[in-house]
């Protein structure tokens, strides 16, 4: 699935709802509590604070996928194409970094 075919995905589920998208603060909101859900999952995991035992396991991955979801919903509100951002921010990060870092050996 592309970034196009998400967004209409996320487009049409938004679109079922009178209210439609959250105004833009609403979603930078919702946006820094998914990464702050993301942080305590991977700490849990990887870090030194372990879930407590009557707490159910966690999942990086949709974690991950909460906070695309949210991502995808600040695009659309601002008709923003992110097959094109991600494009554009793939060739800044390419030519920027060129010299960088030393390429893996094939």
């Amino acid at each position: 699935m592309s970034f196009r075919d998400a967004q209409q995905a996320v487009d049409r589920w938004v679109g079922q709802f009178e209210e439609g998208y959250f105004p833009a603060l609403v979603n930078v909101a919702r946006l820094a509590e998914e990464v702050g859900e993301l942080a305590r999952e991977v700490n849990h995991q990887f870090g030194p604070k372990k879930k407590k035992a009557d707490e159910q396991p966690g999942s990086i991955s949709m974690e991950l996928a909460d906070i695309l979801f949210v991502v995808i919903c600040i695009a659309n509100s601002h008709q923003i194409d992110l097959d094109d951002a991600f494009t554009q921010m793939m060739a800044k990060v390419t030519s920027r970094d060129a010299s960088r870092w030393t390429a893996k050996s094939l």
